[in-house]
Formats: C-alpha cells, structure tokens, sequence
C-alpha cells in the first residue's frame, strides 16, 4: 500500500471499465472483479467501475426491490474484499442503497487497498427526460437526490466524484477543481442516443474547463426494458485529448497517468483562478 505521509507519486495506472450488466447481481460482480483481476494484472494501481455496475434493472418497483442498506450490500462486500484481495484503490462505480426514507440512493464508493471505504457520493442530477420516439426516464421517481459534492484524496491526487447525468453541469466540476481535485470521475449508463451525441464531447469539455484527468468507465449493449447504453468508456488528458476508449464491447481500458500534465495545462490555461463578476 502506497504511504499516505509520503509526497504524492507522480504517474499511475488507470483501469475504467465497461460491462454490459444484466439484472443478476451474482453474474454482475463476478464480470466485474474478473475485469478488475484482468486490470490488475495489466499495472492498473487505480480500478474504476461504471454506473450501475451490480445492477441494471428496469422500473420503480423492481429497483427498489433489489436495492440494498449499505451495511448489507452484497456487491459493497464483494468490492471490498476484492480492493484488500489485490491491493488497489477501487472506484465502485454506482450501487442502488436503500435510503432511511424508502427510496434508493445512486451511490458511488472509493476503497483503498486494505478495503476501507475512504468516500461515498450520492449522484446529485435526476435523470428526468423526454428523448422522443417514447423513451423517457424519471429517476426522480425512485432516487433520492444527493446535496454535496464530494472529493478523496488518493495517493497520487485528489479524485472528485460524480455519476452519469452530472455531466450536463459544469458548475459542479467546477467546484469540484477549485477545490483540488486532479482528477474527476464519471461513471455512467448513458444512453445510446445521448452519447451518440454528446458523450465524447461533455467529457473533454470537462477536462478542458478544469484542467483534471476524466476517467469515465460505462455500460454498453442492451440491458433489460429495452434500454441500451453507448459505450464507449473513456480516459481523458486535462488538456481534452483521448488517451483510451473502449468501442462498443465490454472490457477494459488502461492508461498511464502523468500527474504533472494537471499543472502543465492549468498553467497554459488558468481557467479555475477567475469567477465571472456577475
């Protein structure tokens, strides 16, 4: 395990995986330690998971139903057994927790590698939309809402925390930048017609504006209800440039992470130092 106390190293291995999770909790995590096994043995030093990735279930009563406490979340336990097992850093991606006023919570979690849980995240941004050609969603509807964003500090930097929709509001990472964070998390289940068109985008747009490294780990394929995700899981420079993208098939992505290039591109572009005065 990495001294915490020591001066942050100043490259790592990044892992972002994607999956094409079904409604089998047991198949979900045993694709997913068998991914994050295959990134181990790869050089991954930090393995992050999409949304979702224990469970993509379809409807209100069918989520709540396989939702689980925290204290009792079989794929939490799975996760921080493997994270001990292989001495990593693990990014869970999201799990559905039940919540103490009966709804469900998207949550993400970092454990390190003794399969501590050093931060948790509830996604802040519901997904309520009308795509067109009927295909509409409400998590509003069964999700609790989380309040505060959140960051961790890992031995290399600071990672900020989002999930999915996040994306679409700048002023979170933003404030996640200006608040120390190198690099930024985006786990998600996107669909396939709004990645299509503005997945690739979003993400560089993000890592752009905050000079941070974008790791985006993703579903894809066809999930029950019909609902198809695009794929496409991805890590991003803080300068915009694409360093891995995983296509359209479940797998993994590596990258070699170069902490140095943060304060490289901040200093070219000193955007996170001014607020409009406004």
């Amino acid at each position: 395990m990495p001294d915490m106390t020591a001066a942050p190293a100043k490259t790592f291995t990044a892992a972002c995986l994607q999956v094409n999770a079904s409604n089998d909790l047991a198949a979900n995590i045993a694709v997913a330690a068998d991914l994050t096994r295959r990134a181990v043995t790869g050089g991954a030093d930090l393995v992050l998971m999409p949304e979702n990735v224990s469970m993509m279930e379809w409807g209100r009563a069918n989520i709540t139903a396989k939702a689980m406490p925290e204290k009792d979340h079989a794929a939490l336990a799975a996760f921080r057994a493997l994270a001990k097992e292989l001495r990593i850093w693990l990014h869970c991606g999201s799990l559905a927790v039940t919540t103490a006023d009966g709804k469900v919570a998207n949550r993400t979690y970092v454990l390190d590698p003794d399969g501590n849980i050093k931060a948790s995240y509830d996604k802040i941004h519901m997904f309520d939309v009308d795509l067109g050609n009927g295909e509409s969603y409400r998590e509003s509807g069964t999700f609790q809402a989380g309040t505060k964003a959140v960051s961790v500090d890992l031995p290399w930097g600071r990672l900020g925390l989002t999930i999915c929709y996040d994306l679409r509001f700048p002023h979170l990472y933003r404030r996640l930048g200006q608040a120390g964070a190198d690099f930024l998390t985006v786990p998600a289940a996107f669909t396939k017609v709004t990645g299509e068109a503005h997945w690739h985008i979003l993400l560089r747009a993000r890592a752009i504006e905050t000079g941070c490294f974008v790791f985006a780990p993703a579903q894809t394929g066809t999930h029950p209800g019909d609902r198809k995700t695009y794929g496409h899981a991805l890590i991003i420079n803080p300068w915009g440039e694409v360093l891995a993208d995983a296509g359209l098939e479940p797998g993994i992505i590596l990258a070699k992470i170069d902490v140095a290039q943060v304060a490289a591109a901040r200093a070219k572009i000193p955007a996170l130092t001014l607020d409009a005065a406004f």
